[in-house]
């Protein structure tokens, strides 16, 4: 990968150095990860690039085309989707989920039942609103959140991130029936919300979920390894993946060799089921940083994506204020969340070196990203190790980049 000069973009090159080392000695030669690549950038120019350990359980060696499932880094792509749509006013954010999705007009909120128990008929809830998808406050959740009742019904039925075995329409009708978590608009709970996001924009659009990702955001920002099905052509370069497991090493629990992500795609997961790799996710936080566009294709405009990356919680309410969440990708304290991305309303808060303004992500294979308009820095990061809650790396990344960096845009 071609680099551009770090000291010259305002990065000391002794204090980047100390970030491999820092993953080497602690992450990599302790067996805690069993790979990682890093692309540090600024201005949208790689400033930094270090891949370490190997692809698969074999010893595959790590390449720099290697393919990741970067789960939930698909909602941010499913969000733009969506905001294109907002865009020709085809959709718009405050329109019920229920014009585009029928199934949805009669919710009910949880008052009893699960397991072996039928569910009470529950509370009419207030009308689910496209804005409540895109900001996790609609009252879906996720079956391992292992919470309630209704995170049970969720694993019953098979709704966390799905790929084969049910199509669309079965899958809003099998999540209609069950109650939400509380009526929409009242609290914050990471969800499968994007996943019906993604169904509202095949509805809408006329188009299977990855091709229109295909040809409204892959093709023209040049990503040429990204979709739900990645991996059918691609298979050598997809690397297996991994599980936490106490006191031994990480576990294969999706090998490469015999992976699902080598079955074409039924169900299309805006929440979480794209394959990508760490150039092509540069490309797209690249057009991010860049408001809407990357060379000379514009994918939403700028005001669009100031929209998204505002904080759309209440009285613009932190995450620690609002979520009723036992999981999620963000760290709460000092972050909002806006519309498919959290946000930092308050980096004291964060207790990390932090941006207000900046907004990130991640996947539950421990992939993230962020992106920080003041200092025009971008960063991905990729392995396949889950859970991503298993060790603190993402705040340590953060930490040892601004470390580095010498000449900042904020004073």
């Amino acid at each position: 990968m071609k680099l551009a000069d770090a000291e010259s973009r305002g990065f000391d090159p002794e204090r980047l150095a100390r970030i491999d080392d820092f993953i080497t000695a602690q992450y990599i030669d302790t067996g805690r990860l069993p790979n990682a690549q890093l692309l540090i950038a600024r201005d949208g120019d790689p400033v930094h690039f270090s891949q370490f350990g190997h692809l698969r359980a074999d010893g595959t060696a790590m390449r720099e085309d290697a393919l990741f499932r970067i789960a939930s880094m698909t909602k941010p792509v499913t969000s733009i989707a969506f905001m294109q749509l907002v865009e020709q006013c085809k959709v718009a954010l405050d329109d019920p989920v229920a014009r585009v999705l029928p199934k949805f007009a009669d919710l009910r909120v949880y008052t009893g039942g699960g397991g072996s128990i039928p569910f009470a008929p529950g509370q009419r809830a207030e009308p689910m609103r496209f804005v409540d998808l895109l900001t996790h406050m609609s009252g879906l959740t996720y079956g391992f959140q292992n919470r309630t009742s209704i995170d049970a019904a969720y694993r019953d039925a098979r709704l966390d991130m799905p790929r084969r075995g049910m199509n669309s329409d079965e899958y809003i009708t099998a999540l209609a029936k069950i109650p939400l978590e509380f009526s929409p608009g009242e609290r914050w709970n990471y969800s499968v919300s994007t996943d019906v996001l993604g169904v509202a924009v095949e509805r809408l659009s006329g188009l299977k979920l990855g091709d229109y990702f295909e040809r409204h955001i892959f093709a023209p920002l040049e990503m040429t390894d990204t979709g739900f099905d990645a991996a059918i052509d691609r298979a050598d370069r997809l690397g297996d993946a991994w599980a936490y497991t106490p006191r031994d090493a990480p576990r294969v629990i999706d090998s490469a060799e015999r992976s699902r992500m080598l079955e074409p795609a039924e169900f299309h997961s805006g929440g979480g089921g794209l394959i990508s790799t760490i150039g092509d996710y540069h490309r797209f936080c690249t057009m991010l940083l860049n408001r809407g566009m990357l060379d000379k294709a514009r994918i939403v405009a700028p005001k669009t994506l100031d929209l998204m990356t505002a904080n759309h919680l209440p009285d613009d309410a932190d995450l620690t204020r609002i979520s009723r969440s036992a999981f999620s990708e963000a760290s709460n304290a000092g972050s909002g969340f806006g519309l498919g991305f959290a946000t930092v309303i308050d980096p004291a808060r964060t207790l990390m070196p932090a941006s207000r303004g900046e907004f990130y992500w991640g996947g539950v294979y421990s992939t993230a990203f962020f992106v920080d308009p003041v200092e025009r820095i971008t960063m991905v990061f990729m392995t396949q190790l889950y859970p991503s809650s298993t060790y603190p790396i993402r705040r340590q990344l953060k930490t040892l980049i601004y470390s580095a960096l010498v000449r900042s845009n904020s004073r």
